[in-house]
């Protein structure tokens, strides 16, 4: 009893010299807050977490109260390869100034409060999964930025869901090709740029079949890239694939 409550005692002291010196700061506006990797209250408002009600298929958000089963009018006219997405922010100019420096500023202490969000967001999907999958990156991209925001991402969120039997398997996927930015690419463009840009890794293609996959990345934009990934694993006899992501892009209704 003693070694435990002296080790909870020099660890709590230990983390009270480290925050006198080293404060930690919102992971957004860089204000004081009381815990490390995370918002203050101000930012903690301005973000647009996702939250029912919204489209059973792609967790597009509903202004007004529908059935759980609704699908938005995108998902009834084309549904998308994969059976269910959740994504835990909406993307917008308050959630963009915390995944850019995550994805291309080498902020990965932003990863570990996103992960978590996440696995909220997607605790039904984390529970239904036998694999997890992040999104891969060409090997030159990942040369250029040293990590793959979406493994990052997978590893917390899988780690997060202590009732998930889900396998992390960061290398189930491979960019077999070298397709560059979509960003600023319009939807065909999309995805007709990451066509065939995908495959299974030859060493867990066995694995695959039969399996409920969930395919982890930062954003979902068009879902071109997460469809593109969806169709390579149902060709591996994937029984079901879903997809998690941070933020998602909710375009105004039209």
């Amino acid at each position: 009893m003693l070694p435990t409550s002296l080790g909870r005692f020099c660890l709590h002291a230990g983390r009270t010299m480290l925050d006198a010196v080293l404060p930690p700061l919102c992971l957004s506006c860089s204000e004081i807050v009381e815990t490390p990797g995370g918002l203050c209250a101000a930012c903690w408002a301005g973000f647009a977490f996702i939250a029912p009600p919204y489209c059973a298929r792609c967790a597009y958000p509903f202004v007004h109260q529908v059935d759980a089963a609704a699908l938005c009018g995108a998902c009834a006219a084309r549904p998308p390869r994969y059976r269910r997405a959740r994504a835990a922010l909406v993307y917008d100019d308050k959630s963009r100034k915390l995944v850019l420096p995550f994805k291309h500023g080498d902020r990965t202490d932003i990863a570990r409060a996103c992960g978590a969000w996440m696995a909220r967001a997607g605790a039904e999907l984390l529970a239904d999964a036998d694999l997890v999958a992040p999104v891969p990156l060409h090997w030159r991209r990942l040369f250029t930025r040293r990590y793959n925001q979406a493994q990052l991402l997978a590893r917390i969120a899988v780690a997060a869901a202590p009732s998930t039997r889900a396998r992390l398997v960061p290398d189930l996927m491979r960019r077999r090709r070298w397709t560059g930015s979509q960003s600023g690419l319009a939807a065909k463009q999309r995805h007709d740029n990451v066509r065939q840009a995908f495959d299974l890794n030859p060493r867990w293609a066995a694995q695959v079949s039969g399996k409920s996959v969930l395919l982890i990345d930062d954003v979902l934009t068009t879902g071109a890239t997460l469809e593109a990934c969806a169709r390579v694993l149902q060709r591996g006899g994937a029984r079901h694939v879903d997809v998690l992501t941070l933020a998602r892009v909710v375009r105004p209704a039209v």
